[in-house]
């Protein structure tokens, strides 16, 4: 760090967020199957907790590694971000991020779709490259590994032990060198024992694992989450951001969020499209959350977050609210403009700049056309 960071602004009035990776790279390369969007914004992980903590801290060192890995936890956690995380923390940065759903892949013509194809000239069919060459010298993300047939486990294990794919209808393989990360919500112990896992792919898989708590386990993390997904889907929706007012945010924590992260979304968009008051209150919330009774009393002791990680935080913030304004982010934060380009460039915050997003606008638009040639 080039400077020593300073408490700035009021930290009880600013969400603690927390964007994981290198933001000195460009937004990554990401390519997804074709009924997956792409996303625009690079991806961030918001929390307070010192599970999280603890996970950030294990995606970090893993990603230093080129090693396999994969990561656990139920529906809805996260999973993906941290994969995500682990590729932009990764010397494969600036290389493509293959996200394959496995739970897809008994569809008829995904096997052409994982592997390739060699083509056919009778019926001018042409070739296909597939998800594992197109990830060439970047990350193969295979979600819910669980899910993936046994067929598809045996072909994929000869690709990782051969470092080549044979392309559906070619007799020679390509030579690939990609990086795998997958993630499961199921155990894949049980389902080796049951016969409906390979063994060896399993023992393959877990040279590192990585474990995203139930939002369940880390109630802590709701309301900066809350505050996050409020700023964020009023920004996609054009409006102002509103705040959550205080019996909001007691019936948030209260909830026992079965669906975790992803449900908390969720709650947060309809509560922005009910309401209409200047603040965002309980009766804007769901019935099944705002009826919500508590299980237990929080607990009294609060994680330290370190000072540099919450300066980090708060100018990441008012980023955002000022729509990417450095001038108006220095006012918000009340420091001198200067001293606020510094921080920016020593945070890596860059990508939340005005100028920033301009580059991020190109990238998106060359992700879109790799999406619609990736099977080319």
């Amino acid at each position: 760090m080039k400077e020593t960071p300073i408490e700035i602004g009021k930290p009880t009035s600013l969400p603690i967020t927390v964007t994981l990776g290198d933001e000195s790279h460009p937004p990554v390369s990401l390519i997804r199957t074709p009924a997956e969007s792409v996303p625009s914004i690079q991806p961030v992980m918001v929390f307070r907790s010192a599970a999280m903590h603890r996970l950030y801290t294990a995606t970090q060192l893993t990603a230093r590694r080129d090693c396999t890995a994969i990561v656990l936890g139920e529906p809805g956690t996260g999973k993906e971000l941290v994969a995500r995380q682990l590729h932009l923390l990764s010397d494969r940065a600036d290389r493509p991020f293959v996200a394959v759903d496995c739970r897809t892949l008994n569809d008829p013509g995904m096997e052409k779709q994982f592997f390739g194809s060699a083509g056919d000239d009778a019926s001018q069919t042409p070739p296909t490259h597939g998800f594992i060459r197109t990830a060439h010298t970047g990350t193969l993300y295979l979600d819910e590994i669980g899910d993936m047939p046994l067929d598809f486990q045996a072909r994929l294990m000869k690709v990782i032990k051969s470092h080549a794919v044979v392309p559906i209808g070619a007799s020679k393989g390509v030579s690939v060198d990609v990086r795998i990360i997958a993630s499961t919500h199921r155990d894949i112990e049980a389902l080796v024992k049951r016969g409906r896992f390979r063994e060896d792919l399993f023992f393959w898989l877990h040279v590192v694992q990585l474990r995203v708590p139930p939002l369940r386990e880390r109630i802590e993390d709701v309301v900066p989450l809350a505050e996050h997904f409020v700023a964020r889907i009023s920004r996609l929706f054009g409006e102002k951001a509103r705040p959550l007012s205080s019996d909001a945010l007691e019936a948030l924590q209260a909830y026992n969020w079965p669906d975790n992260v992803r449900e908390l979304a969720v709650v947060i968009e309809q509560a922005i499209s009910a309401g209409g008051s200047d603040c965002i209150t309980a009766n804007d919330l769901p019935d099944k959350v705002r009826l919500a009774k508590p299980s237990a009393s929080p607990s009294i002791y609060e994680p330290v977050i370190p000072l540099a990680m919450m300066e980090r935080n708060q100018i990441a913030h008012a980023l955002r609210i000022a729509e990417g304004n450095q001038s108006e982010a220095a006012r918000l934060l009340q420091i001198q403009r200067q001293r606020l380009y510094r921080k920016i460039e020593n945070y890596g915050l860059q990508y939340l700049t005005r100028a920033g997003e301009r580059a991020e606008e190109r990238n998106r638009q060359t992700n879109d056309s790799a999406v619609e040639n990736f099977v080319a």
